[in-house]
């Protein structure tokens, strides 16, 4: 006994050791903010970076290369894991440090070629964006060469150490925003999996169109979707390929003229919906030369920044959603498998040969096909390959995978930006993806744009770009782009205010066809309503906007739930209690509440009671909200309630029913989960963000210490955003995506501008500015950051001067 006393007390002095070992290790990979160093790059005068009281880097170079090699370096400092987990994405090499279990994405990302598009990409930019990110990347390797101490200890623990930054890097990572911003062809292979189990009015039904636009209607092609469903098994592609874009993503902004303000002068706003990630998605900077200067939201691995002012204007970004991605499906040539059918006969499959290296494993090689339209996507799954000869294959086609993608030049020149028309001529490069960008300038303008790169569909082409189409077919292909001056654009309008939050965005009388599959309004009606409350607006109104949380989807959906008879009998005695809470309730999703928490579990448990029957196996990838389509069932449009139906029985099951048990339910599940008093629920303990660090949130022990999670209000269709994922059974009213940032601009005194994010500025887990945003975030409060030296200096924590000599 007692020696295994003395081996165990060994072991824990030895662990004790070790952990203080790896604490000093990890301290001493925290960058220094004071001094100077020497670099080799060739740099115009000496950089300066200062960072203020809250971490933002005010960075200060002789020229605007200066400028993005000191950003390069500031983002390396405080970012750097992050950006190489970012680049290895981009690339399709997760697998080289994480292993097997992240082979599916780099063999999707390399099907799509990522990587190679982004080096193709560059050659197409203007030389001095080409040396704007070679500037940039100069910085990044500069910190690399001259870091005083250990890599962060991320690095350490997954033996690694990053390569030389190269502008394809920041390129292909632009690109993966894109690919986070897109994601119509989910809809499509939904619908193409759909096949199997819905009729064509079905699948129309359960994609409704827009409020107060018609049904669209689209081409039979059943037949031909349940045969390419069977040979290519969409259920097993959609499992491996990354998930689709969550329900209602993107952003809010509006801006208002003079006539609407206190000052007399413009305001505008901007809170971008993305998905939350420790460290957050955005680190703030200040970029000046003698050429000019920009303030706000960069992205560490790209230059420049890309929300905020200059000096003169001011911008914000929502995602339009435009569709410009289409899945085509291939018919494989029968007399050669090596060709596949075009209108123009038999062409032959482009091939790209990649090699994946796998961590503790075999490396593995992948031979990717290309088609006219684009990459094979359905090769991603191996046993698909199998059935496809005489077969088909599923192409994909994007607008970001062009070679001539431009989008870099227009992010890089925003601080030349003076007025409306070169606002316009910057943006006129501007590719993917497709952003609603509003304006405001120091002159008291105000205006909108939507630059990007929008297909235009042939009018014989029965399917709009939101199925699968015949990719032998030449009515299917696209016919060119829309013009940038047929773009939707608004300048100076007559009611003073401009508003976008994803919603339809053009009239009826539109000439061109951007998407049907625009997101729910009623961000957009909130928004609206809210501006129209008061004549005059301030900053502080604009704040108590963007955090409002009445979800006017909850005003809309809990009448029709509450005009259902409770069950008689129930399980819960609760039942009653919940019930009247609910009638009282304004559709607010406060944290202190419980009841957003009842709404939530009720509608889920409504949604699956209807919907599941019917969808089988596809119920649980397609569980989202649905409000329109919920609305549509509960008020029997158009004979809609047939989707309460008992399938298997073949019962017609009254709607009200249904509803009834699914309250019942629901406390049950709430109960499982939070404990019997009902009292004691509160939407903010279920209502948790989730910010997941890559790749320690997949660690319990770990992802206590490295994910930054907090309550938050709100639900998907709140301004004050907050989505939760139906489908996700552990964690269905987790918030996984909200306002990544938030700004606010003052054009009468763009220095009195505010800002905020979800995390804190460092990706360093022992950094106090690791997580200090996160409460402020949750509570709608800001920062200020100023271009003027003295607001700069107060408090500052450091001064770090890069040079030559």
């Amino acid at each position: 006994m007692r020696w295994f006393v003395r081996i165990f007390a060994g072991l824990l002095l030895l662990a004790g050791a070790a952990a203080v070992i790896l604490y000093i290790v990890a301290r001493l990979s925290l960058p220094g903010l004071d001094g100077t160093i020497k670099v080799a790059q060739p740099l115009a005068g000496p950089v300066e970076i200062l960072r203020d009281r809250h971490a933002v880097a005010h960075i200060r170079g002789a020229s605007r290369m200066d400028a993005a090699f000191g950003l390069g370096y500031a983002h390396a400092q405080d970012r750097l894991w992050q950006m190489e987990v970012q680049r290895r994405v981009a690339a399709g090499r997760l697998a080289e440090i994480f292993g097997r279990q992240a082979l599916n994405t780099d063999k999707f990302i390399r099907t799509l070629g990522i990587r190679r598009k982004a080096v193709t990409a560059f050659a197409a930019l203007l030389p001095e964006t080409q040396d704007y990110l070679q500037a940039y990347a100069n910085g990044v390797n500069a910190f690399l060469e001259t870091r005083p101490g250990p890599l962060p200890p991320e690095f350490l623990i997954f033996e690694i150490s990053p390569e030389p930054w190269t502008p394809a890097d920041s390129l292909g990572w632009l690109k993966m925003m894109a690919w986070d911003l897109g994601g119509n062809w989910g809809s499509e292979l939904a619908r193409l999996g759909l096949t199997r189990r819905l009729s064509k009015q079905q699948i129309e039904e359960f994609y409704p169109p827009y409020p107060g636009d018609g049904p669209v209607a689209l081409a039979d092609f059943t037949a031909l979707y349940r045969q390419v469903a069977s040979a290519i098994d969409v259920d097993r592609l959609q499992q491996m390929l990354p998930p689709p874009r969550p329900e209602g993503l993107g952003s809010n902004n509006w801006v208002v003229n003079g006539k609407r303000t206190v000052t007399g002068q413009p305001l505008l706003a901007n809170d971008p919906h993305l998905g939350l990630t420790t460290p957050a998605i955005w680190y703030f900077a200040h970029l000046a030369s003698p050429s000019g200067e920009v303030i706000g939201a960069t992205l560490p691995g790209v230059p420049g920044v890309i929300l905020g002012h200059n000096g003169r204007v001011a911008w914000g970004f929502t995602n339009t959603g435009p569709d410009t991605q289409d899945l085509y499906i291939e018919k494989i040539d029968p007399a050669d498998p090596a060709r596949y059918i075009t209108p123009e006969g038999s062409a032959p499959f482009v091939v790209h040969e990649e090699t994946i290296r796998i961590r503790g494993g075999e490396a593995i090689n992948l031979s990717v096909r290309e088609t006219r339209h684009g990459p094979v996507i359905s090769d991603v799954h191996e046993s698909s390959k199998n059935l496809l000869e005489p077969g088909y294959v599923l192409a994909f086609c994007w607008t970001a995978l062009r070679d001539n993608d431009t989008t870099a030049d227009a992010l890089t020149g925003v601080d030349t930006i003076t007025d409306w028309p070169s606002f316009l001529d910057n943006y006129r490069r501007f590719v993917t993806p497709q952003q609603n960008i509003v304006y405001a300038d120091r002159e008291g303008n105000i205006g909108f744009l939507a630059p990007g790169l929008v297909p235009i569909r042939k009018r014989e082409n029965d399917l709009k770009g939101l199925a699968p189409a015949p990719g032998w077919d030449a009515r299917y292909d696209w016919a060119g782009f829309i013009p940038f001056e047929q773009l939707p654009q608004s300048y100076n309008p007559p009611q003073g205010m401009l508003v976008t939050a994803n919603h339809k965005i053009v009239p009826d009388s539109y000439p061109h066809f951007i998407t049907s599959e625009w997101a729910e309004p009623y961000r957009a009606r909130r928004i609206e309503s809210l501006i129209r409350e008061r004549a005059i607006h301030s900053v502080e109104s604009f704040k108590q906007i963007q955090g409002d949380a009445v979800s006017l989807m909850a005003g809309e959906i809990l009448p029709l739930l509450l005009a259902a008879p409770p069950k008689a009998e129930p399980r819960n005695p609760e039942l009653s209690v919940a019930h009247a809470m609910l009638m009282n309730w304004d559709g607010t999703m406060a944290i202190s509440r419980a009841e957003p928490l009842v709404f939530q579990a009720w509608y889920r448990e409504l949604t699956r009671l209807v919907l599941a029957d019917e969808l089988g196996e596809g119920f649980v990838p397609l569980w989202r909200h649905r409000p329109i389509l919920m609305k549509n069932i509960l008020s029997d449009t158009a004979g809609q309630s047939r989707w309460c139906a008992n399938v298997a029985t073949g019962a017609a099951t009254p709607c009200a029913a249904l509803v009834a048990e699914a309250l019942d339910l629901a406390l049950d599940d709430l109960k499982g989960r939070y404990g019997a008093d009902l009292g004691r629920w509160r939407w903010g303990e279920a209502h948790q963000t989730r910010a997941p660090h890559r790749p320690f949130s997949n660690i319990p022990l770990l992802r206590r210490f490295f994910e930054v999670s907090i309550p938050s209000p709100g639900d998907t269709f709140t301004v004050n955003v907050g989505r939760n994922d139906l489908g996700d059974d552990k964690e269905p009213f987790a918030n996984r995506h909200a306002a990544s940032l938030r700004a606010i601009y003052d054009l009468a005194d763009l220095n009195r501008s505010q800002f905020m994010h979800s995390t804190g500025q460092s990706g360093h887990l022992l950094s106090p500015n690791y997580r200090d945003f996160a409460a402020p975030w949750a509570a709608i409060q800001y920062i200020p950051m100023s271009l003027r030296q003295a607001d700069i200096e107060a408090g500052a924590l450091g001064r770090l001067r890069l040079r030559n000599e």
